[in-house]
């Protein structure tokens, strides 16, 4: 019956995500799990969920950020999400906000269960009303960063302007990734561990599968040498802008600038 019903589950409880993924699975559920918020903005890199089970305390990025994050420019979230908390009073966090619902720890298994499954059939049949939920732009650009952080942040970006999201953290999973999945657009770190960015986009651009490609390489503002590489790679093949930024939106409107 649940076979198309995808869940992703974002708790740091390694024994509660694991019993809560088993029955999800066990009714025939597609279940992803992520550790934190991160490690959820990368699964939504791949995975459009009916619903995500978000828990609010959590390593690196919190419930809340996550939250923030998958908001559309309305303020209202791309998923319908069930929240779960240890805080009996979490209600009047979120009474301004979003939620589909809350689940307070320690809850029954079964009871958070049918709960989902209410969230899903009531999102289902509101979609059916009025039309798609999320506002998609079709559009697929490959973010290729290997700060966690950062990439959470960027990518939460580019999630909640409703592009695909194809994650690379170094350039020759760049390349490979690009080849395979060619995107719209590619925005590029200069400076990864493995190759300069500007060489991923000039191997990339030089290849007939990839060359029609949109290459945005960028930096974080202020880092060391950016005046000196931006000049150097003034008419680089390939490279149709060097942005330094400061807030991830800069990236956005740099890559929607160019059509």
């Amino acid at each position: 019956m649940h076979a198309q019903h995808k869940i992703l589950i974002v708790d740091d409880e390694v024994d509660l995500i694991e019993l809560v993924s088993f029955q999800f699975k066990a009714k025939g559920f597609d279940v992803q799990t992520a550790s934190d918020g991160i490690q959820a903005l990368e699964r939504l890199a791949k995975f459009t969920p009916d619903l995500i089970i978000l828990d609010m305390n959590m390593p690196r990025m919190g419930g809340i950020e996550l939250y923030s994050k998958m908001c559309d420019a309305n303020g209202k979230p791309r998923y319908p999400i069930l929240v779960l908390t240890a805080r009996s009073n979490i209600k009047e966090l979120f009474k301004d906000l979003f939620v589909d619902g809350f689940m307070v720890k320690p809850f029954e298994i079964d009871q958070l269960v049918l709960e989902a499954e209410a969230i899903i059939k009531r999102s289902n049949e509101a979609m059916a009303k009025s039309g798609s939920r999320f506002a998609k732009n079709n559009k697929k650009i490959c973010i290729v960063e290997d700060d966690p952080k950062t990439f959470g942040s960027v990518t939460g970006a580019f999630l909640t302007a409703g592009y695909t999201v194809i994650p690379a953290d170094k350039g020759a999973v760049a390349i490979e990734k690009i080849t395979e999945d060619v995107p719209d657009v590619a925005l590029v770190k200069l400076g990864l561990p493995d190759f300069p960015g500007d060489m991923v986009i000039l191997r990339l651009s030089q290849m007939s599968k990839t060359m029609g490609v949109k290459y945005v390489l960028f930096s974080p503002k202020g880092f060391d040498r950016n005046n000196e590489i931006a000049k150097r790679l003034g008419g680089k093949s390939g490279i149709l802008a060097f942005v330094e930024y400061l807030d991830p939106k800069e990236l956005l409107e740099k890559v929607r600038s160019l059509g």
